[in-house]
Protein backbone atom coordinates (compact mmCIF):
# COMPACT_ATOMS: atom_id res chain seq x y z
CA UNK A 1 0.00 0.00 0.00
CA UNK A 2 1.22 3.69 -0.54
CA UNK A 3 1.27 6.00 2.04
CA UNK A 4 1.73 9.98 2.24
CA UNK A 5 2.62 9.53 5.60
CA UNK A 6 4.45 7.23 8.10
CA UNK A 7 4.64 8.06 11.59
CA UNK A 8 7.87 6.22 13.63
CA UNK A 9 6.12 5.96 17.17
CA UNK A 10 2.28 4.92 18.43
CA UNK A 11 2.28 7.73 21.52
CA UNK A 12 -0.09 10.60 22.36
CA UNK A 13 1.45 12.92 19.63
CA UNK A 14 1.79 10.32 16.85
CA UNK A 15 -1.48 8.85 16.74
CA UNK A 16 -2.88 12.48 17.14
CA UNK A 17 -1.15 13.43 14.26
CA UNK A 18 -1.85 10.28 12.20
CA UNK A 19 -5.76 11.07 13.09
CA UNK A 20 -5.34 14.95 12.30
CA UNK A 21 -4.08 13.79 8.75
CA UNK A 22 -6.44 10.72 8.29
CA UNK A 23 -9.17 13.28 8.73
CA UNK A 24 -7.75 14.96 5.54
CA UNK A 25 -7.70 12.24 3.42
CA UNK A 26 -3.78 11.44 3.79
CA UNK A 27 -3.20 7.77 3.96
CA UNK A 28 -1.49 7.38 6.89
CA UNK A 29 0.62 4.21 8.63
CA UNK A 30 1.90 4.56 11.97
CA UNK A 31 4.78 2.46 12.98
CA UNK A 32 5.04 0.89 16.78
CA UNK A 33 7.43 -1.11 17.77
CA UNK A 34 5.93 -1.97 21.56
CA UNK A 35 2.78 -4.62 20.76
CA UNK A 36 0.54 -2.27 21.86
CA UNK A 37 -0.11 1.72 21.26
CA UNK A 38 -0.03 4.32 23.35
CA UNK A 39 1.89 2.78 26.11
CA UNK A 40 2.77 6.38 27.76
CA UNK A 41 -0.51 6.80 27.98
CA UNK A 42 -1.63 3.77 29.91
CA UNK A 43 0.35 4.46 32.76
CA UNK A 44 0.32 8.01 33.26
CA UNK A 45 -1.31 9.67 36.00
CA UNK A 46 -1.53 7.03 38.07
CA UNK A 47 -3.42 4.67 35.71
CA UNK A 48 -5.52 8.24 35.20
CA UNK A 49 -4.17 10.21 32.39
CA UNK A 50 -3.97 13.77 33.22
CA UNK A 51 -4.72 14.26 29.73
CA UNK A 52 -4.91 18.05 29.75
CA UNK A 53 -4.60 21.13 31.75
CA UNK A 54 -7.37 23.91 31.57
CA UNK A 55 -5.17 27.05 31.26
CA UNK A 56 -2.07 25.90 29.20
CA UNK A 57 0.26 29.10 27.53
CA UNK A 58 4.17 28.80 26.72
CA UNK A 59 5.03 29.89 29.92
CA UNK A 60 4.57 26.24 30.98
CA UNK A 61 7.54 24.84 29.06
CA UNK A 62 10.85 24.88 28.69
CA UNK A 63 13.24 25.01 25.53
CA UNK A 64 16.31 26.99 24.04
CA UNK A 65 13.16 28.84 22.17
CA UNK A 66 10.77 29.50 24.58
CA UNK A 67 8.46 31.04 21.66
CA UNK A 68 8.81 27.86 19.79
CA UNK A 69 5.59 26.08 20.80
CA UNK A 70 3.32 29.37 20.85
CA UNK A 71 1.83 28.66 17.55
CA UNK A 72 1.31 24.79 17.88
CA UNK A 73 -0.67 25.71 21.37
CA UNK A 74 -2.40 27.86 19.80
CA UNK A 75 -3.75 26.16 16.76
CA UNK A 76 -4.86 23.11 19.17
CA UNK A 77 -6.28 24.31 22.95
CA UNK A 78 -7.35 22.42 26.05
CA UNK A 79 -10.49 23.17 25.34
CA UNK A 80 -10.56 21.35 21.53
CA UNK A 81 -9.02 18.10 23.02
CA UNK A 82 -11.96 18.12 25.97
CA UNK A 83 -14.24 18.74 23.09
CA UNK A 84 -13.41 15.31 21.40
CA UNK A 85 -13.18 13.83 25.05
CA UNK A 86 -16.63 14.44 25.82
CA UNK A 87 -17.76 13.42 22.24
CA UNK A 88 -16.39 10.03 23.40
CA UNK A 89 -18.42 10.09 26.44
CA UNK A 90 -15.40 9.99 28.44
CA UNK A 91 -15.90 11.42 32.42
CA UNK A 92 -13.23 13.17 33.47
CA UNK A 93 -13.06 15.54 36.55
CA UNK A 94 -10.51 18.69 37.80
CA UNK A 95 -7.78 17.59 40.04
CA UNK A 96 -5.58 20.82 41.35
CA UNK A 97 -4.31 22.92 39.29
CA UNK A 98 -6.59 22.66 36.33
CA UNK A 99 -5.22 18.95 36.12
CA UNK A 100 -7.55 17.24 34.00
CA UNK A 101 -8.14 13.57 34.87
CA UNK A 102 -10.13 10.46 33.55
CA UNK A 103 -12.11 9.42 35.93
CA UNK A 104 -12.12 5.76 35.48
CA UNK A 105 -9.41 5.03 33.43
CA UNK A 106 -6.31 6.26 31.25
CA UNK A 107 -7.61 3.09 28.87
CA UNK A 108 -10.33 5.32 27.72
CA UNK A 109 -8.00 7.63 25.94
CA UNK A 110 -6.21 5.12 23.85
CA UNK A 111 -9.46 3.44 23.03
CA UNK A 112 -10.61 7.05 22.10
CA UNK A 113 -7.86 7.58 19.83
CA UNK A 114 -8.06 4.16 18.20
CA UNK A 115 -11.52 4.89 17.41
CA UNK A 116 -10.62 7.95 15.62
CA UNK A 117 -7.71 6.15 14.13
CA UNK A 118 -10.29 3.46 12.33
CA UNK A 119 -12.66 6.13 11.37
CA UNK A 120 -9.54 8.38 9.87
CA UNK A 121 -8.66 4.77 7.99
CA UNK A 122 -5.63 5.01 9.60
CA UNK A 123 -3.34 2.28 9.26
CA UNK A 124 -1.38 0.82 12.52
CA UNK A 125 1.52 -1.47 12.73
CA UNK A 126 2.80 -2.72 16.02
CA UNK A 127 5.52 -5.06 17.27
CA UNK A 128 7.15 -3.57 14.03
CA UNK A 129 11.15 -2.12 14.58
CA UNK A 130 12.56 0.35 12.68
CA UNK A 131 16.10 -0.81 11.73
CA UNK A 132 17.25 1.90 9.64
CA UNK A 133 16.08 5.08 7.57
CA UNK A 134 17.12 6.28 4.10
CA UNK A 135 16.79 9.70 2.71
CA UNK A 136 14.82 10.85 -0.09
CA UNK A 137 16.80 10.46 -3.47
CA UNK A 138 16.28 13.20 -6.17
CA UNK A 139 15.80 12.10 -9.64
CA UNK A 140 18.25 13.97 -11.95
CA UNK A 141 16.57 15.32 -14.62
CA UNK A 142 12.98 16.03 -13.35
CA UNK A 143 14.54 17.37 -9.73
CA UNK A 144 11.73 15.75 -7.62
CA UNK A 145 12.24 14.30 -4.37
CA UNK A 146 11.74 10.63 -3.88
CA UNK A 147 10.28 8.81 -0.87
CA UNK A 148 11.65 8.31 2.43
CA UNK A 149 12.76 4.44 2.82
CA UNK A 150 12.07 2.93 6.03
CA UNK A 151 13.73 -0.83 6.67
CA UNK A 152 11.59 -2.46 9.67
CA UNK A 153 11.44 -6.07 10.90
CA UNK A 154 8.73 -6.12 8.35
CA UNK A 155 10.29 -5.03 5.40
CA UNK A 156 10.99 -1.72 3.88
CA UNK A 157 8.17 0.75 3.55
CA UNK A 158 8.42 4.29 2.09
CA UNK A 159 6.87 7.47 2.24
CA UNK A 160 7.02 10.83 0.50
CA UNK A 161 6.76 12.56 4.56
CA UNK A 162 8.21 11.02 7.41
CA UNK A 163 7.11 11.86 11.24
CA UNK A 164 9.29 11.04 14.12
CA UNK A 165 7.19 10.58 16.75
CA UNK A 166 9.01 8.01 18.96
CA UNK A 167 9.48 10.12 22.46
CA UNK A 168 12.39 10.69 24.64
CA UNK A 169 14.45 8.41 26.85
CA UNK A 170 11.65 8.36 29.41
CA UNK A 171 10.35 5.16 30.54
CA UNK A 172 12.96 2.61 29.05
CA UNK A 173 11.02 -0.21 30.69
CA UNK A 174 8.55 0.46 28.38
CA UNK A 175 10.58 0.73 25.44
CA UNK A 176 11.74 4.42 25.25
CA UNK A 177 15.07 4.88 23.27
CA UNK A 178 17.38 7.46 21.45
CA UNK A 179 16.01 6.66 18.25
CA UNK A 180 14.04 9.56 17.07
CA UNK A 181 17.58 11.75 17.80
CA UNK A 182 19.57 9.07 15.84
CA UNK A 183 17.08 10.00 12.97
CA UNK A 184 17.44 13.81 13.60
CA UNK A 185 21.15 13.87 13.58
CA UNK A 186 21.47 11.41 10.62
CA UNK A 187 19.66 14.67 9.19
CA UNK A 188 21.66 17.10 10.49
CA UNK A 189 19.52 18.75 13.44
CA UNK A 190 21.21 19.15 16.29
CA UNK A 191 20.44 17.38 19.51
CA UNK A 192 20.07 19.65 23.12
CA UNK A 193 21.51 17.89 25.95
CA UNK A 194 18.84 15.18 27.66
CA UNK A 195 18.25 14.55 31.26
CA UNK A 196 15.69 12.67 32.91
CA UNK A 197 13.05 15.25 34.54
CA UNK A 198 9.32 15.53 35.85
CA UNK A 199 11.57 13.16 38.49
CA UNK A 200 12.84 12.65 41.96
CA UNK A 201 15.88 14.58 43.40
CA UNK A 202 18.85 12.77 44.98
CA UNK A 203 20.36 14.95 47.86
CA UNK A 204 24.02 15.66 47.48
CA UNK A 205 25.27 15.25 50.97
CA UNK A 206 22.83 14.64 53.48
CA UNK A 207 19.49 12.73 53.22
CA UNK A 208 16.94 12.22 55.59
CA UNK A 209 15.85 8.39 55.83
CA UNK A 210 14.21 8.23 59.29
CA UNK A 211 11.87 11.29 57.20
CA UNK A 212 11.29 8.76 54.14
CA UNK A 213 7.10 9.05 54.00
CA UNK A 214 6.68 12.17 55.31
CA UNK A 215 5.24 14.98 53.43
CA UNK A 216 4.72 18.87 53.87
CA UNK A 217 3.64 21.87 52.11
CA UNK A 218 6.38 23.77 50.34
CA UNK A 219 7.48 26.34 47.82
CA UNK A 220 10.41 25.62 45.67
CA UNK A 221 11.78 28.84 44.15
CA UNK A 222 14.45 27.64 41.50
CA UNK A 223 15.14 31.00 40.19
CA UNK A 224 13.05 30.97 37.20
CA UNK A 225 9.76 29.74 38.43
CA UNK A 226 8.03 29.14 41.64
CA UNK A 227 6.29 26.19 42.50
CA UNK A 228 3.60 25.29 45.85
CA UNK A 229 2.89 21.83 46.22
CA UNK A 230 3.22 18.53 48.76
CA UNK A 231 6.80 17.46 48.72
CA UNK A 232 7.93 14.06 50.27
CA UNK A 233 11.04 12.97 51.84
CA UNK A 234 12.29 9.65 50.70
CA UNK A 235 15.19 7.61 51.62
CA UNK A 236 17.95 8.94 49.07
CA UNK A 237 16.30 12.57 48.83
CA UNK A 238 13.16 14.64 47.91
CA UNK A 239 10.23 13.79 45.79
CA UNK A 240 6.72 15.15 45.65
CA UNK A 241 4.56 17.68 43.36
CA UNK A 242 6.51 20.73 44.10
CA UNK A 243 9.96 18.65 43.49
CA UNK A 244 9.02 17.29 40.84
CA UNK A 245 8.26 20.42 38.85
CA UNK A 246 11.49 21.96 39.79
CA UNK A 247 13.16 19.63 38.45
CA UNK A 248 12.74 20.80 35.27
CA UNK A 249 14.84 23.51 36.55
CA UNK A 250 18.01 21.90 38.46
CA UNK A 251 21.62 22.54 37.71
CA UNK A 252 23.85 20.87 39.17
CA UNK A 253 26.11 23.39 40.46
CA UNK A 254 23.27 25.64 42.44
CA UNK A 255 20.99 24.89 45.33
CA UNK A 256 17.42 24.78 45.34
CA UNK A 257 15.49 27.02 47.63
CA UNK A 258 12.79 25.66 49.29
CA UNK A 259 10.49 27.12 52.21
CA UNK A 260 8.91 23.88 54.20
CA UNK A 261 6.95 26.31 56.03
CA UNK A 262 4.97 28.69 53.34
CA UNK A 263 2.69 31.48 55.49
CA UNK A 264 5.06 31.00 58.95
CA UNK A 265 7.92 33.25 59.22
CA UNK A 266 9.81 30.50 61.80
CA UNK A 267 12.24 32.96 63.36
CA UNK A 268 9.38 35.44 64.51
CA UNK A 269 7.45 32.20 65.55
CA UNK A 270 10.78 31.93 67.74
CA UNK A 271 11.72 34.81 68.36
CA UNK A 272 8.25 35.72 69.96
CA UNK A 273 7.83 32.13 72.03
CA UNK A 274 11.89 32.62 73.58
CA UNK A 275 10.68 32.42 77.38
CA UNK A 276 9.07 29.04 76.90
CA UNK A 277 10.73 26.02 78.11
CA UNK A 278 9.28 23.95 75.77
CA UNK A 279 11.17 21.71 73.22
CA UNK A 280 11.99 23.57 70.19
CA UNK A 281 10.93 20.44 68.12
CA UNK A 282 8.11 20.08 70.01
CA UNK A 283 7.22 24.01 69.55
CA UNK A 284 7.88 23.19 66.00
CA UNK A 285 5.54 20.63 65.47
CA UNK A 286 2.65 22.58 65.53
CA UNK A 287 2.79 23.85 62.30
CA UNK A 288 4.80 20.94 60.80
CA UNK A 289 5.01 17.16 61.07
CA UNK A 290 5.58 15.06 63.83
CA UNK A 291 9.15 14.26 64.16
CA UNK A 292 10.18 16.16 61.15
CA UNK A 293 11.80 19.00 63.25
CA UNK A 294 13.83 16.36 65.47
CA UNK A 295 15.21 14.92 62.36
CA UNK A 296 15.55 17.18 60.13
CA UNK A 297 17.22 20.20 62.32
CA UNK A 298 20.51 19.35 64.30
CA UNK A 299 20.23 17.27 67.56
CA UNK A 300 21.57 20.56 69.30
CA UNK A 301 18.83 22.69 68.42
CA UNK A 302 15.96 20.20 68.19
CA UNK A 303 16.45 19.41 71.61
CA UNK A 304 17.02 22.59 73.02
CA UNK A 305 14.44 24.71 74.96
CA UNK A 306 13.24 27.91 73.05
CA UNK A 307 14.18 29.78 76.18
CA UNK A 308 17.95 28.52 75.57
CA UNK A 309 18.24 29.57 71.78
CA UNK A 310 20.41 32.46 71.38
CA UNK A 311 19.99 34.37 68.15
CA UNK A 312 22.12 33.18 65.82
CA UNK A 313 20.51 29.73 66.65
CA UNK A 314 17.09 31.46 65.60
CA UNK A 315 18.35 32.57 63.04
CA UNK A 316 19.61 29.00 62.03
CA UNK A 317 16.41 27.68 62.43
CA UNK A 318 14.30 30.03 60.57
CA UNK A 319 17.07 29.39 57.34
CA UNK A 320 16.91 25.52 57.79
CA UNK A 321 13.19 25.60 57.42
CA UNK A 322 12.22 28.92 55.42
CA UNK A 323 15.02 28.82 53.24
CA UNK A 324 16.14 25.49 52.91
CA UNK A 325 19.24 25.36 50.47
CA UNK A 326 19.05 21.89 48.64
CA UNK A 327 21.89 20.47 46.43
CA UNK A 328 20.81 17.89 44.68
CA UNK A 329 23.66 15.15 43.16
CA UNK A 330 21.56 13.43 40.92
CA UNK A 331 17.96 12.49 39.62
CA UNK A 332 16.41 9.13 40.39
CA UNK A 333 17.18 8.37 36.59
CA UNK A 334 15.26 8.01 33.54
CA UNK A 335 13.25 4.76 34.90
CA UNK A 336 11.24 7.11 37.25
CA UNK A 337 11.43 10.37 34.76
CA UNK A 338 7.94 11.38 33.47
CA UNK A 339 9.86 13.74 30.65
CA UNK A 340 13.17 14.47 28.66
CA UNK A 341 14.56 17.49 29.24
CA UNK A 342 16.10 18.64 26.04
CA UNK A 343 16.04 17.08 22.59
CA UNK A 344 15.95 18.02 19.21
CA UNK A 345 17.10 21.56 18.35
CA UNK A 346 14.36 23.57 17.31
CA UNK A 347 16.35 26.15 15.20
CA UNK A 348 15.62 23.87 12.33
CA UNK A 349 12.31 23.03 12.99
CA UNK A 350 9.12 25.25 11.64
CA UNK A 351 6.95 26.03 14.73
CA UNK A 352 3.74 26.50 11.98
CA UNK A 353 4.12 22.77 10.76
CA UNK A 354 6.38 20.69 13.18
CA UNK A 355 8.66 20.29 9.58
CA UNK A 356 12.96 20.26 9.38
CA UNK A 357 13.59 23.44 7.79
CA UNK A 358 16.39 20.94 6.38
CA UNK A 359 14.80 17.76 4.85
CA UNK A 360 11.41 18.85 3.64
CA UNK A 361 8.82 15.81 4.13
CA UNK A 362 10.66 15.04 7.59
CA UNK A 363 8.82 16.48 10.61
CA UNK A 364 9.47 16.02 14.14
CA UNK A 365 6.53 16.04 16.98
CA UNK A 366 5.96 15.63 21.05
CA UNK A 367 8.25 14.76 23.36
CA UNK A 368 11.43 14.01 20.33
CA UNK A 369 11.74 17.37 20.40
CA UNK A 370 13.51 20.06 22.89
CA UNK A 371 10.10 21.11 24.59
CA UNK A 372 9.42 20.07 27.76
CA UNK A 373 6.10 21.22 29.55
CA UNK A 374 5.53 21.30 33.00
CA UNK A 375 3.95 18.68 35.35
CA UNK A 376 -0.21 18.64 35.18
CA UNK A 377 -0.65 17.49 31.75
CA UNK A 378 1.52 19.81 29.89
CA UNK A 379 3.30 17.51 28.29
CA UNK A 380 0.27 15.92 27.00
CA UNK A 381 -1.30 19.01 25.63
CA UNK A 382 1.85 19.63 23.73
CA UNK A 383 1.73 16.25 22.02
CA UNK A 384 -1.64 16.90 20.70
CA UNK A 385 -0.67 20.24 19.85
CA UNK A 386 2.24 19.48 17.87
CA UNK A 387 1.17 16.42 16.23
CA UNK A 388 -2.19 18.47 15.33
CA UNK A 389 0.22 20.88 13.43
CA UNK A 390 1.95 18.52 11.75
CA UNK A 391 -0.73 16.64 10.99
CA UNK A 392 -2.52 19.43 9.13
CA UNK A 393 -0.01 20.57 7.13
CA UNK A 394 1.25 17.07 5.65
Amino acid sequence: MNFDAIIIGGGAAGLFCAITAGRRGKRVLVIEHNAEVGRKILISGGGRCNFTNKSVSHENFLSQNPHFCKSALAGFSPQDFVELVRKHKIPYYEKTLGQLFCRESSRQIVDMLLTECRRSKVRIATRCRVESVRSPHVSEGSGERGDFVISTSNGDLSAPNLIIACGGLSFPKIGATGFGYDVARQFGHKIVETRPSLVAMVLEKRAYPKLAGISLEAVADTGRAEFREKLLFTHRGVSGPVVIQASNYWQRKYPMAFDLAPGVDVADALAANRHSTRKTANFLAEFLPDRFAAEFLETSLADKQLAQLSNADIDAIGQKINNWQARFSATEGYDRAEVTLGGVSTDKVSSQTMESKLHSGLYFIGEVLDVTGWLGGYNFQWAWASGHAAGNSL
